[in-house]
């Protein structure tokens, strides 16, 4: 009689990729909460359901031989869900926290970035106020009414900030920050 031979003796499973670290510990937190939440739904299923025959009259099966142990039980599931939704709402709330810390700190840095570019190519306080505008998106026209001067003082002091920065442009302006931004991240993305 021939032998079957396998390389794995799990062949019949689909190949999973291998995961490590953290997405390993991402996926083993949401099958746990998955698993809390189907165990939440069966509880509620089954409170629901004795109001319901108590309520309208129903006599007659029952899924188990001991309420009162099916009681405790779903209470159980109900109170684990609790706990559980509890935890995850206090790990969001401290997530929240953390992104809002870091957007602040890069707030900041950016801020910091742009007054030392300035400082380096030497911009009157005019010349500021139009490159953080111009940064920001706004339209010659915007720059003239908020800074209360002509558009052609604005394209002037654009220009001037163009040549001091070595740029021809408005496109180039703001890829020299993006430049700045990335050339800390690249690194350390590369090497993760």
């Amino acid at each position: 009689m021939p032998t079957i031979t396998c390389e794995r003796p799990t062949a019949w499973l689909p190949e999973w990729p291998e995961q490590k670290g953290p997405a390993l510990r991402r996926n083993h937190k949401k099958l746990i909460l998955l698993t809390v939440m189907a165990l939440q739904v069966l509880c509620t299923v089954f409170f629901v359901a004795g109001v319901l025959k108590e309520t309208l009259g129903i006599q007659g099966y029952s899924l188990f031989a001991n309420q009162s142990h099916a009681e405790i039980g779903a209470a159980i599931g109900l109170s684990l869900g609790i706990a559980t939704g509890w935890i995850a709402f206090r790990r969001s709330v401290r997530y929240t926290r953390q992104v809002e810390e870091k957007l602040r700190v890069a707030s900041g840095a950016f801020m910091d970035l742009l007054a030392d570019r300035f400082d380096q190519w030497g911009l009157t306080p005019a010349e500021r106020d139009v490159a953080l505008f111009a940064l920001k998106g706004l339209s010659t026209h915007d720059i003239a009414e908020m800074r209360q001067t002509s558009e052609g003082t604005v394209k002037a002091q654009s220009n001037a900030i163009y040549r001091k920065a070595g740029v021809s442009g408005r496109p180039q302006l703001l890829s020299l920050f993006i430049d700045d931004l990335m050339q800390d991240e690249l690194p350390q993305r590369l090497i993760s």
